[in-house]
């Protein structure tokens, strides 16, 4: 193993809880806990991401060695490791949920690269930790998978996210009742070492404004600002202010990733919520088969829809609104917050106008671009169209005699489809003078369509199909859709399989719709 330096900036600058170890309790005045990782029987690497193990400095030999293994399985440390859960509170489906912290992600450290990077590495599912109140602190294969694979497709999607870099079996099993009908299960335990800048939430902020800890608040704005924003100067409230509106612009830049590709996270409560704008906490989440903004893949939020695809740029302000609110015993008053959440509406309506240009393929999105792209969602809902097939397919068609033919593998419903052709037909008539009237260069036009619309997306089934596979100990099926998800925009020879829709078997199987938050 290749010696790497750590640089514990958090526990270092920020004060921490005097009692170390897992007993579950309230932490008061401190924004940190240590505790080890609970070790496991037989750690065994089961996938891991070549890009980001290169971009932490360990090679292909140190991968293979089984102390990687025991280490990023939770039997060991490396020299400079200092493992701790961290402590912070959210907004949960709506309602303040009080202390609710690092239930069973434990932080081994900050890992400083050879190009300067701090990587901060953390363990999910790697035992009790103070926060784990009534859970066991393990996490399940079939959710470390979806977490694993998801954080480095997203990545290579181009959508801002937390990343992964190593799969661990732990060669125990997990009770888990993965439906909530009281007939658990015992099933395979597994290990994430997930890897980002930063992993401090909305929550973070909030749970020491909630107990009137003014000072611990001031003091870990003043810690996220001088390491995670470094770029910004001044002081006082005008600092305050210039990193609250940074947080809501790249919060509204995420949101439009997310729409963009169809991506619904599905759980997002403030603790859920990145500092930095990153996607994280991968739960329930699914892709957009059929065009749907009032489906949601978490069975827990089915009745409510809460946090459905179509209203996440909203669920999103509403969070930023409870961090103003923890944020606003730093100012005198509430003028700055108003404003970085005006930004946010702002960045997310540039954000929203750059992406319906580029998926249509157009050199700018006037504002009658935006009545088309809505009038296009009304019409794929009703007619049950596959998203990521149908604006894939859109560059496709050729705008002097724009016809369906290019789009037909997109639709799931014969019938809903010739009731709706002559409205689509209709429609493609008027994006079809549009495309003309700009006079683009077809092939630039079409390459520009397929930069922004991927061709594979990592859809439910096929993480479920991988998940399936590897249950019964074959991990191939992980592998080759990470091959996969690292090039999604280019069409890949003999993967064809993985840009089909929904197969009919997937529309209601568990896994392959809607998942719980059973992990």
């Amino acid at each position: 193993m290749p010696p790497v330096r750590f640089d514990n900036a958090f526990l270092r600058e920020l004060p921490g809880d005097p009692e170390v170890g897992p007993r579950v309790r309230q932490v008061e005045g401190a924004l940190w806990s240590r505790v080890a990782p609970t070790p496991v029987t037989e750690p065994k690497l089961l996938a891991h991401s070549a890009e980001m193990a290169a971009r932490l400095g360990f090679s292909d030999a140190d991968l293979a060695d089984p102390a990687f293994a025991q280490v990023f399985g939770g039997n060991a440390l490396l020299p400079g490791m200092d493992p701790y859960a961290a402590n912070y509170g959210g907004h949960q489906f709506g309602h303040w949920a009080g202390q609710l912290g690092d239930g069973r992600a434990i932080t081994l450290g900050e890992a400083i690269n050879d190009a300067g990077e701090r990587w901060e590495l953390q363990l999910k599912g790697a035992g009790l930790t103070p926060y784990s109140r009534t859970a066991d602190g393990r996490a399940v294969l079939r959710s470390s998978i979806r977490e694993f694979l998801c954080s480095e497709a997203m990545h290579h999607l181009g959508v801002p996210t937390t990343r992964a870099l190593s799969l661990v079996g732990t060669g125990e099993g997990v009770v888990r009742d993965m439906f909530y009908d009281g007939h658990p299960e015992l099933e395979p335990g597994a290990i994430v070492c997930r890897v980002a800048p930063s992993f401090i939430r909305f929550g973070n902020f909030e749970l020491p404004a909630s107990r009137g800890d003014f000072d611990l608040l001031r003091r870990l704005a003043d810690f996220c600002i001088r390491r995670d924003f470094p770029e910004l100067r001044g002081q006082g409230e005008a600092l305050y202010a210039d990193w609250f509106a940074q947080v809501c612009e790249r919060t509204a830049v995420l949101m439009a990733h997310w729409m963009r590709v169809g991506f619904v996270h599905g759980v997002m409560n403030t603790d859920n919520m990145s500092i930095l704008g990153l996607t994280i906490d991968y739960g329930p989440y699914g892709w957009v088969d059929d065009y749907d903004p009032d489906w949601t893949p978490n069975t827990t939020d089915a009745q409510r829809r809460r946090y459905r695809f179509g209203q996440q740029p909203q669920v999103a302000y509403w969070n930023l609104g409870r961090l103003a609110g923890a944020l606003s015993p730093l100012f005198g008053s509430t003028e700055p917050l108003q404003e970085g959440l005006r930004r946010y509406v702002v960045a997310w309506n540039s954000a929203e106008r750059d992406t319906t240009a580029r998926k249509l393929g157009l050199l700018e999105a006037r504002d009658d671009d935006l009545v088309l792209m809505q009038d296009l969602r009304d019409l794929l809902k009703q007619a049950e169209v596959d998203m990521t097939l149908f604006f894939r397919g859109l560059a496709d068609v050729d705008p002097v005699a724009p016809s369906l033919l290019p789009l037909v593998d997109a639709f799931y419903n014969a019938e809903r489809q010739a009731q709706a052709a002559p409205a689509l037909e209709a429609w493609l008539q008027r994006y079809g003078a549009r495309v003309l009237g700009e006079g683009a260069q077809p092939d630039a036009r079409r390459d520009s369509m397929n930069e922004a619309n991927p061709r594979y997306v990592l859809r439910n089934y096929l993480a479920q199909q991988a998940i399936d596979r590897a249950t019964h100990g074959d991990m191939d099926g992980v592998q080759e859709l990470l091959d996969v998800m690292r090039t999604p925009y280019t069409d890949q020879s003999g993967k064809e399989v993985f840009a089909g829709k929904r197969p009919d078997w997937a529309r209601s199987r568990a896994g392959c719709s809607m998942l719980s938050c059973s992990s």
